[in-house]
């Protein structure tokens, strides 16, 4: 870099940890305030603050106040553009009335060195608090560490030490879904998985599993997809050739649209041959053909319930039915023909 290119960029925090001799993250939890901060260390990184001239940046600007007024999001690029863009809204919606901004950050694949980055880019922004919608098994030491320091909230996602969760019992999605089934008169449930590595298939999953043990059912082998209607007609085809099978739980209503489509190709109608119920109740749900039955989330509702959580504190308390699993109810189900 040349020393007039130097001269025009903007110092950064790292202009100033290296300043300060220390590291970027206590820059950014010095200029927020937190009570992890000892007073000569803050002192210090004000100092540095002021000798690279790093005042103007966002997080500097909120040290008269303390806040930022912003919310950090963080997304999965490959989550679903339906469920991705119903909880941005209701993020932005909820952050819009309350004075605040929200800064998003999207990771491209459930991988925790992409989501330690987009915590850290965020926090580097200085943001008062974050909402992740991201389902991550595995949380490491370094997200603990972020989160610690700053309030979060996640939607059935990464369960950090500190996080507040927001959103349905996986499980007991699965096991309504199942129990439907059942309560038509199936004798047998085969069940359609999302991606082993997300928490909610696993937990889908289990739920199901459950169900069918307590009413003395052994399980059938499990089906996975990638939650994509591709992957469902791949699997629906599959299922479309036992012809035993009356009735399919499929972890999301995507991958039963491919189902569906499976099953009519192969000459099996739904809900005559096969009753499918499914997770999510998005939009198109109720307008595919038959309508879907589907175990209910309201996405945009817990967008927004998560920045009531972040901004009432931690003795804040939701209202039970964001958090209801609900079973919507339509024409995919019926009882086996047999009956």
């Amino acid at each position: 870099m040349t020393e007039g290119a130097a001269r025009l960029r903007q110092p950064s925090m790292a202009d100033v940890a290296r300043t300060a001799g220390v590291s970027a993250q206590t820059v950014s939890r010095a200029l927020r305030g937190s009570p992890n901060v000892n007073p000569e260390t803050k002192r210090r990184v004000l100092a540095a603050v002021e000798q690279v001239g790093y005042r103007f940046n966002s997080a500097a600007r909120a040290l008269s106040s303390g806040r930022s007024h912003t919310i950090g999001l963080v997304l999965l690029a490959s989550g679903g553009y339906y469920s991705r863009s119903a909880v941005t809204a209701g993020v932005e919606a909820a952050a819009g009335e309350a004075g605040y901004a929200v800064n998003i950050a999207t990771i491209a694949a459930l991988d925790t060195g992409l989501m330690e980055r987009a915590l850290s880019k965020l926090a580097d922004q200085g943001v008062d608090g974050f909402v992740i919608a991201v389902p991550l098994i595995s949380v490491t030491r370094k997200m603990e560490e972020i989160t610690h320091d700053i309030p979060t909230v996640t939607l059935d996602g990464s369960r950090t030490a500190d996080a507040r969760v927001l959103g349905i019992d996986q499980q007991e999605a699965g096991r309504v879904a199942t129990q439907h089934l059942l309560d038509l008169g199936h004798r047998q449930v085969w069940h359609i998985s999302g991606p082993d590595e997300w928490i909610e298939a696993r937990q889908r999953r289990q739920g199901w599993q459950e169900c069918l043990a307590a009413a003395g059912i052994e399980a059938p082998p499990v089906l996975e997809g990638d939650w994509s209607p591709d992957s469902g007609h791949r699997q629906g085809q599959i299922i479309a050739m036992i012809p035993e099978v009356t009735a399919v739980f499929v972890a999301s209503d995507e991958m039963a649209f491919g189902v569906i489509r499976a099953l009519r190709e192969r000459g099996r109608s739904v809900p005559e041959d096969v009753s499918i119920v499914s997770v999510d109740d998005i939009a198109l749900a109720a307008y595919c053909a038959p309508p879907l039955t589907t175990v209910r989330q309201d996405f945009y509702r817990y967008g927004a319930a998560a920045v009531e959580l972040l901004l009432r504190g931690d003795d804040a308390e939701v209202d039970a039915s964001v958090a209801t699993a609900s079973l919507s109810v339509r024409a995919s189900t019926a009882a086996p023909r047999s009956l």
